[in-house]
């Protein structure tokens, strides 16, 4: 009997995550060049801002460290800002977590929450069923070493290009996680209505007199764990199994 982690299960889904990680790695590539920009002018060189991307991928967290190096942080203050950006990556990987069969070996959670970053998170948590590693380490050996060279031709590049070219890039990654959300928006009145709230909050936080004054990164993580948590309270999701016997 064939199961989600046989031989070919996993072939099949590994070359559907080759396939869904290409646009995300594309989008990836054009905003990871104007963060280049910002990791030249910070002192960071082509292979420096490479390794930077490649073991954070991570365009907040990232962000956050370059504009700190640039400053003269020391080594504990550049961790400490990463991990803050970072932080909300924690909660996509529980929620990842509850799609993820107890008898998937262990090595494969740690190797799969390397590369949880926004979009692959999007793409792996929305398929249907049980999560597959192979199709996560798929879409993340095609978006992750695009992310990574487009900051290393970046640095490279440095500031030939005129602002405005290396701004307009910027705009591909937003018009991805939007593909990312509509789709099960579409579909689902609840995931909706979430989402639109989740933007006005997250407006509101960023006008506020209190938490306005928080790093993005933070103001994230609270707005996520209110508005999951109250998801999950007043949304319970049932189990699969329980669906079916109900059914």
């Amino acid at each position: 009997m064939e199961t989600i982690y046989s031989l070919k299960a996993n072939r099949k889904e590994f070359f559907q995550g080759l396939r869904d990680g290409l646009p995300i790695g594309l989008g990836y590539f054009a905003v990871a060049f104007s963060l280049g920009v910002m990791a030249r002018q910070a002192g960071l060189s082509a292979f420096q801002g490479f390794l930077a991307s490649a073991v954070c991928a991570a365009s907040a967290g990232e962000y956050a460290a370059f504009t700190v190096i640039g400053a003269g942080a020391s080594y504990l203050e550049t961790a400490i800002v990463t991990f803050v950006a970072n932080a909300r990556y924690m909660l996509m990987s529980c929620a990842l977590n509850q799609k993820t069969d107890p008898k998937m070996p262990f090595i494969h959670r740690p190797l799969s929450a390397m590369y949880v970053t926004d979009e692959l998170f999007g793409i792996s948590v929305a398929r249907q069923g049980l999560f597959n590693p192979y199709y996560h380490y798929a879409a993340s050996l095609v978006a992750v070493p695009l992310w990574s060279l487009g900051t290393a031709i970046g640095i490279i590049a440095g500031n030939i290009m005129p602002a405005a070219a290396v701004s307009a890039l910027s705009v591909a990654l937003y018009g991805m996680f939007m593909a990312v959300f509509i789709p099960p928006a579409k579909k689902d009145k609840i995931i909706a209505s979430l989402v639109v709230i989740s933007f006005i909050l997250s407006f509101a936080a960023s006008k506020l007199p209190f938490i306005s004054g928080l790093a993005e990164g933070t103001r994230t993580i609270i707005l996520t764990v209110i508005i999951a948590g109250a998801a999950a309270v007043f949304f319970p999701k049932k189990d699969e199994e329980e669906e079916e016997k109900n059914g």
